[in-house]
């Protein structure tokens, strides 16, 4: 595991698993993937010996579905090992070597992202466009302080302003203690940019695939002007891919 997926960095606890990407390919050796119990929760075995993260520790998840997602994940590996189909352990490894560790940072990373979140900031222009944004970002902003009690300002362009101190408590009040939750909450901000959307993702008031469809307004509108990037599609994929793993424990957890 260590050769296969990189320990988390001081700068991010979940930015290891994008750089898990250059690791050396590594040629699968394991038969049957199992779950187990474990303290602490449930572990994820290949030929009856525990799989762990790159710190050595056991690769055990809080539910048995979530250990069951990240042994098909193994499974489901051929030949050789490519962590790029592997969103969801490297999740978990990112969480249980960096964010266990730093719930504390984790979740002071997530507040930052409130003083100056992706829905706050509106298009001057074209007035489609910003049709389209308050279409998609207006509802979940009403539902921001109808639930949580925050109320956010308004801008345009990239000009800062200044949110009210009583919001940004009001919704960094909602970040969770738990380090699975805190650690998927902070890969869903950062991926999509906006805090505001990975909260009503772990509340249930959007689910995957509206937050993420809420997080590419200006990504999509400027495809459909100038066409589409490749390249910028298959980076997006592989984003996506990590989404729906912060997701996936999101919904795991949530209830």
């Amino acid at each position: 595991m260590r050769d296969i997926f990189e320990l988390p960095p001081e700068d991010g606890p979940t930015a290891a698993a994008r750089r898990s990407l250059q690791a050396p390919v590594r040629r699968r050796t394991y038969g049957a993937v199992e779950v187990d119990q474990a303290s602490g929760g449930h572990r994820v075995t290949a030929d009856g010996k525990p799989l762990r993260t790159p710190a050595g520790r056991m690769l055990v998840a809080p539910t048995a579905a979530l250990a069951r997602a990240i042994a098909d994940e193994w499974q489901a590996q051929r030949e050789v090992i490519d962590p790029e189909t592997m969103p969801l352990t490297r999740l978990a490894n990112a969480i249980i070597d960096g964010v266990a560790d730093r719930r504390a940072a984790t979740a002071a990373e997530i507040e930052r992202y409130l003083a100056s979140d992706l829905l706050f900031y509106r298009a001057a222009a074209p007035e489609r466009l910003r049709e389209r944004q308050a279409a998609l970002w207006d509802p979940v902003l009403a539902w921001a302080r109808d639930a949580l009690g925050a109320d956010f300002k308004l801008g345009e362009g990239v000009v800062h302003i200044a949110q009210p101190d009583a919001a940004l408590r009001a919704a960094a009040a909602a970040v969770p203690s738990d380090p699975w939750l805190i650690g998927a909450l902070h890969s869903a901000t950062t991926l999509t940019g906006s805090a505001v959307l990975g909260l009503a993702l772990l509340r249930g008031a959007l689910d995957a695939e509206q937050a993420w469809q809420a997080a590419h307004v200006d990504e999509d509108w400027n495809l459909e002007q100038w066409g589409r990037d490749e390249l910028a599609l298959e980076r997006r994929a592989f984003r996506l891919a990590e989404f729906q793993a912060a997701a996936t424990v999101l919904r795991a957890l949530r209830g």
